[in-house]
């Protein structure tokens, strides 16, 4: 089988993205019409969410249709909206009786430090977003809802670098597949998961403009943080930051299950993301299960973390500058 290295390679998957490149902030759908079992692992100290308590155990929905992931902060959330009602136009949802109502689980990220804090992903967006998804490869960098994302902020926004949106994908044996897409605004730096080496993070105030193949490029946001300047700076330090995304399979799940892929996949960002799972991040994995292939699931939960590790290191790898900020490609 050849892989896109993209979530869509899982199957019965198709993404989209919308955004406003001047006020850079957009939002991204990943889309499930024959439905799928959805789990979530939220471990970051400042999450924004929404119908997440659902996709625990013990909670009546079994299946989900579609994931937001969006800026905007807490403004963002409205975008789900539009996601709904293009569902309900398609007859898609969790049937009442009286109504179809979708069920949409979404996760934000903070992106007003950058572009124009006065718009925001709304629900003409979400609609939007459903209308451009597909199930080709997705874009990826300063895209959707990785348009406004940044990384390393220590230092505040001045010395932060320009993040995104990526995706990747794994085939793990007799067809199992997971693919994974990851919205990358975090507090800390990204590391290379095999070197260890940042490629993009917090800029150093002496060196910020050094030649890209040195990491005194880089502050280090360890080093800062245990520093005498790193303890006071976290007081005030900017809380603007989260890691979201999904992890899907066309393994076939339980809703328990679900959940433990999700948790599992989460240790991704520990591999890319340094620190991770900060009280200034509000880190959010959810996870689909599309199909009916069988696989152990310590196997999946192996594997998960490389896979959600790959989308974000692809995220910042992809990303151009804006808003001031360099990226990756460009320091």
């Amino acid at each position: 089988m050849n892989l896109k290295n993209a979530i869509t390679d899982v199957g019965y998957l198709s993404v989209g993205h919308a955004q406003n490149f001047e006020a850079l902030t957009g939002c991204t759908v990943i889309l499930s019409p024959k439905g799928a079992t959805a789990g979530v692992s939220q471990r970051g100290g400042a999450p924004g969410t929404r119908e997440t308590d659902l996709l625990r155990p013990m909670h009546v929905v079994e299946k989900i249709h579609a994931i937001l992931l969006a800026g905007g902060s807490a403004y963002g959330l409205d975008a789900a909206g539009g996601v709904m009602r293009w569902l309900e136009n398609k007859k898609i949802g969790f049937n009442t009786g009286p109504a179809i109502v979708p069920i949409v689980p979404e996760a934000i990220i903070f992106d007003l430090g950058i572009g124009n804090p006065k718009i925001r992903p709304d629900a003409e967006m979400g609609y939007q977003a459903c209308e451009n998804a597909s199930k080709t490869k997705p874009e990826e960098g300063n895209v959707g809802a990785g348009t406004g994302a940044s990384v390393g902020k220590i230092f505040g926004m001045s010395q932060a670098m320009k993040s995104g949106v990526g995706t990747s994908s794994r085939q793990i044996g007799g067809g199992a597949i997971i693919g994974a897409i990851a919205v990358v605004n975090a507090f800390g730096d990204i590391v290379d998961d095999q070197s260890r080496k940042i490629i993009a993070g917090a800029r150093s105030l002496k060196k910020g403009n050094a030649e890209s193949d040195s990491q005194d490029y880089f502050a280090d946001t360890l080093k800062v943080m245990k520093s005498i300047i790193g303890r006071g700076i976290l007081s005030i330090a900017v809380k603007q930051n989260t890691v979201i995304g999904v992890i899907a399979t066309n393994v076939k799940l339980t809703k328990e299950e679900a959940n433990k892929f999700a948790e599992s996949a989460s240790d991704g960002i520990t591999l890319a993301v340094q620190p991770a799972f900060t009280m200034l991040d509000g880190d959010t994995v959810f996870a689909l299960s599309t199909g009916n292939k069988k696989l152990d699931l310590n196997i999946l939960c192996a594997f998960s973390p490389l896979v959600f590790a790959d989308a974000i290191r692809n995220a910042v790898l992809a990303a151009e500058p804006a808003g001031g900020l360099p990226s990756a490609r460009s320091k």
